[in-house]
């Protein structure tokens, strides 16, 4: 095979598994964030510059009289004091405290078995507040849903279920612990595995692999693109 053909089916091969892989694999722009803060606020138990550049597994922390912002791409939240919590990109894990949240990413907030997802990726304006083992959600600019593996949900002349949405203007509250056993594994556990993006990402990289494997072995274009 000319090396002038090896070369163009190659990086053809290149770039369809580029395409085919998640972007998760690929690294995308939530990975860091800036955090703002009045001088109350520490970054995995140091306290924090007025402005600092927060990272992926970050545990940021407010005291008790302080608040502190952290713009990422596409969100704004607002940490309200007595905060901790988590930074994951495009989640945040809260830990205890409240978070007011403005994203146009689908940014989504972990408490315990309990997710706070928005349901477009327009502006959604939300509160969340988490105190003794009780969610509080508040929807402002468009609707959210909660997600929780199994706890009651109070909210007046609505009966409880797996996913509750909350409508703008409306206020639910949920019990963040989780099921005992089996009841609490997490969401879409069973089976996913072969759905995960690292196993589509593996099964694309193979064929890629395979493909190149062949047009190498070959002085035969295998399909139309390599002519």
């Amino acid at each position: 095979m000319p090396e002038s053909r090896k070369f163009v089916c190659g990086a053809m091969i290149v770039i369809a598994i580029i395409e085919m892989l998640p972007a998760s694999l690929l690294g995308q722009d939530t990975e860091r964030a800036m955090l703002h803060s009045d001088g109350g606020a520490s970054v995995n138990g140091k306290a924090a510059p007025n402005s600092s550049a927060i990272f992926l597994h970050d545990r940021i922390e407010t005291q008790p009289a302080s608040t502190a912002k952290i713009d990422a791409e596409g969100s704004t939240i607002t940490v309200l004091p007595g905060t901790v919590l988590v930074f994951e990109g495009d989640e945040l894990i809260l830990d205890h405290g409240g978070l007011q949240v403005k994203s146009a990413r689908g940014l989504k907030v972990l408490v315990n078995c309990v997710t706070i997802s928005p349901l477009t990726q327009n502006w959604t304006r939300y509160d969340i507040s988490d105190v003794k083992e009780k969610v509080t959600v508040a929807a402002y600019d468009n609707d959210v849903k909660i997600h929780a593996a199994g706890a009651a949900v109070r909210r007046t002349k609505h009966a409880a279920s797996q996913d509750v949405i909350v409508h703008r203007g409306e206020q639910v509250t949920r019990d963040e612990r989780c099921r005992t056993g089996s009841e609490g594994a997490p969401p879409g556990a069973d089976g996913a595995i072969l759905n995960s993006p690292w196993a589509i990402g593996t099964g694309a990289v193979a064929i890629g692999i395979l493909t190149c494997w062949a047009l190498c072995r070959t002085d035969q274009p295998v399909s139309p693109a390599c002519p």
